[in-house]
């Protein structure tokens, strides 16, 4: 660089240059919102550990959902807060359990007007609170893949528009592409959580699911954030099965994995930023330390820069207005 001749400054210091060279881009229908759903009637109850989200009945999901689509944001994330639990998950293979009720009754409602990826684990229903079925004192593989199938298939049939598996078992992708185009949903696409690290950054979502475990921990089938390169078998094995994006998740400290996703497959990247990156904002927020708002803005831009096609995020209600308002990032 020949200064005084090259200032980089130069194009820092209008506004509306600024804006015309930015080559990253946050846009509505980037974000995904997810929602807890509960069983009963007329609840909404805050979630401790979640400042701002909460615990809903389907009569206030149906209501926030209206929301959202005022507010522009069409992609919602679906998880179950069951009072009926088993040994494997299988209360969750009904039609009439918690989740493929509420899909009957959005769709109902909204039809094509909102897409509804569906969360399938079985965490939430295992009277254990692990991902699958129990054997030997670990989550045995193949057992659960048959009852994610089975959950699979009825999330389809109720009218999940997307099924993204994120219990990290292996083979569940193409066993689950096998049963959905066997009962005549091969137009259903398959998100699973390809890359899934046994992360801290859970913690507030473990409290929004009342979801503690028994005994043991995620580390047999979850990924080890110690390893650097485990990411590319699990993203190839994905896609060899038939899957049609991946999830990344947690986001914020993996940013260097959505980047070399990025440069080495040419499949739709969906990050999640988790819970625990959404309540340490919050924590710092309340006591003034930070701008909520500018920092989740920062946080999200450096997600889509590092590579991700789009974003689950607990804080889409927030950054949609913000957008609404042409205010200017």
């Amino acid at each position: 660089m020949n200064y005084p001749k090259s200032r980089l400054r130069r194009l820092r210091y209008n506004n509306n240059i600024r804006s015309l060279v930015q080559d990253v881009h946050l846009n509505i229908s980037d974000l995904i919102y997810p929602i807890f759903i509960c069983e009963g009637e007329n609840i909404k109850e805050e979630i401790k550990s979640l400042p701002g989200q909460y615990r809903l009945s389907v009569d206030n999901v149906l209501v926030l959902c209206d929301e959202l689509i005022k507010l522009g944001i069409k992609s919602i994330l679906l998880f179950g807060i069951s009072d009926k639990k088993d040994n494997d998950g299988s209360i969750a293979c009904s039609e009439d359990s918690i989740i493929p009720f509420a899909i009957k009754k959005i769709k109902k409602k909204f039809s094509t007007d909102i897409l509804i990826m569906a969360d399938l684990c079985n965490c939430s229903y295992t009277s254990h609170g692990h991902c699958g079925t129990i054997e030997n004192n670990d989550v045995d593989n193949d057992k659960t893949v048959k009852t994610l199938c089975n959950q699979g298939l009825t999330l389809a049939k109720s009218g999940a528009d997307i099924i993204a598996p994120s219990d990290m078992m292996d083979g569940r992708t193409a066993a689950i592409r096998e049963i959905l185009d066997k009962n005549g949903f091969e137009k259903i696409p398959i998100f699973p959580y390809s890359v899934k690290y046994a992360s801290s950054f859970y913690g507030p979502f473990r409290g929004a699911v009342d979801n503690s475990l028994e005994n043991g921990d995620r580390k047999t089938h979850q990924m080890s954030y110690k390893n650097s390169i485990e990411f590319i078998r699990e993203i190839e094995q994905d896609i060899n099965e038939g899957c049609d994006a991946v999830i990344v998740k947690p986001a914020l400290s993996y940013l260097d994995i959505i980047s070399k996703i990025k440069e080495n497959f040419n499949i739709p990247i969906i990050a999640y930023n988790v819970s625990g990156v959404y309540s340490m904002i919050k924590s710092a927020g309340k006591d003034n330390l930070i701008d909520e708002t500018d920092l989740i803005m920062e946080i999200l831009f450096s997600i889509k820069r590092a590579g991700a096609t789009a974003i689950i995020t607990y804080s889409a209600i927030d950054v949609a207005k913000k957008l609404n308002n042409k205010d200017v990032y």
